[in-house]
């Protein structure tokens, strides 16, 4: 409009301008409607796979892990094509429980399962994955703590002032919502869900055979085996980014027990310095890769504590794209201490991805415990008490503030670790 109102040789050369713009059809408006570019319309069928959600960070399709409360510490979920390792708990009581969470939030979200274990049959497993949550009454009685919670919020906290700040955590049950539900522990999976998903199984004593060689790549067999069937799977389901699948896209779980465990062949357990050292680290190299092509998105559960080796756990830990840890009060000194009577254990996220970067981001969160109560498996925030009272002992007093120092200057320690916090 300006151009045109300057003088008439501007309105001429204004008209040419839209004349030969209407002739090549070049616009710089764009129409939202039905048309779109090919990259676009792809986002929205990626969008459109039942049981994931688009990351408000930087876009990536997200899946749950089971557990609301962790996705939220991960930051919205697992990243697609990406592999989530859990360190083992030493007695190995709680991490079963994440790896049924994973494969049970599968068959609701109605994904795909590639279990895999050399210590027990895959259906043997998916026989144990926990019932989803759908207790009416619980869920009443979820609300009104839901609603007390909120009340209490609203009256200012004049004691534990450093907790205004951080960022309200929901664990209540998630009942509703499309992404991510809550499972009852007490209960097993309906025998209908398990019939009507689809799912593949890989049990090492069937699969292995004595005459496999696989000294060329430098891989026990026992991996060189589960390579090739999850690469076959990938590529003969159509989950391969390169090759689309004939029907409605699909996630592809794959669920991987024990890995590392002498079960698997390695000896990476057995001593420091083990012959086969590399084979671990070859095999998440390749799965990896595997998994950065596909809609696939994995988690594997390593006996960390039994591995001798150091280097060999740095190697691992930055082949894999998210880490957490489990520590377990069962046997140690924190089983009695006051600070943890009413957690099970401690829950360490190592780190989270940072896609499409060469490095790996840290969480911020450090202070985190988990308690299995009858139906759920919940995870917290760890809160030291704010002050001890005068009729405490001093000896006391003494224990507790040793006890702070283990977890750390994100629970209210001083710069120097040397005194508990005074509110």
């Amino acid at each position: 409009m300006a151009a045109a109102g300057t003088s008439g040789t501007g309105t001429g050369s204004t008209g040419s301008v839209v004349a030969a713009a209407s002739t090549n059809n070049v616009t710089s408006f764009q129409r939202r409607g039905p048309r779109a570019s090919g990259a676009d319309s792809g986002c929205s069928r990626l969008v459109s796979i039942a049981g994931t959600r688009r990351s408000v960070r930087n876009g990536q399709l997200l899946v749950s892990t089971g557990l609301p409360a962790l996705d939220q510490f991960l930051g919205g979920g697992l990243a697609v094509g990406t592999v989530l390792l859990i360190e083992e708990d030493k007695y190995n009581i709680y991490s079963p429980l994440l790896f049924n969470y994973f494969l049970a939030e599968g068959i609701v979200s109605g994904h795909a399962l590639l279990v895999a274990s050399a210590k027990e049959d895959p259906a043997d497993i998916l026989q144990k994955l926990p019932a989803p949550l759908i207790d009416h009454s619980y869920k009443k009685e979820c609300d009104e703590d839901i609603c007390g919670h909120k009340m209490e919020s609203d009256i200012k906290m004049k004691i534990a002032w450093r907790y205004q700040l951080f960022p309200k955590m929901e664990g209540g049950p998630v009942l509703s919502s499309g992404f991510g539900h809550d499972y009852d522990i007490s209960k097993r999976i309906p025998q209908e869900l398990i019939e009507t998903s689809k799912w593949h199984g890989f049990f090492l004593p069937e699969k292995i055979s004595s005459t496999f060689n696989v000294e060329s790549c430098s891989l026990t067999s026992g991996y060189m085996k589960l390579l090739q069937f999850i690469q076959n799977i990938i590529y003969e389901e159509g989950f391969d980014g390169s090759n689309p699948q004939k029907k409605q896209k699909n996630i592809l779980r794959i669920g991987i027990q024990n890995l590392g465990s002498p079960l698997w062949g390695d000896d990476i357990c057995c001593a420091e310095n083990c012959d086969a050292s590399h084979s671990l680290t070859k095999f998440l190299y390749i799965l990896r890769a595997l998994l950065r092509t596909s809609l696939s998105v994995c988690i594997i559960t390593v006996p960390t504590h039994l591995i001798q080796n150091k280097a060999v756990i740095a190697r691992v830990t930055n082949l894999s794209d998210t880490v957490v840890g489990l520590e377990s009060f069962i046997g140690s000194e924190k089983e009695t201490n006051p600070l943890y009577k009413d957690y099970h254990g401690l829950i360490h996220i190592r780190q989270i991805p940072r896609l499409n970067n060469l490095i790996y981001d840290i969480s911020d969160v450090k202070d985190l415990a988990f308690k299995l109560k009858k139906k759920l498996f919940t995870i917290e925030r760890l809160h030291l008490p704010p002050d001890l009272s005068d009729t405490v002992s001093r000896s006391s007093k003494q224990d507790l503030a040793e006890s702070a120092k283990l977890l750390g200057p994100g629970c209210g320690m001083t710069a120097g670790g040397k005194k508990h916090l005074d509110f």
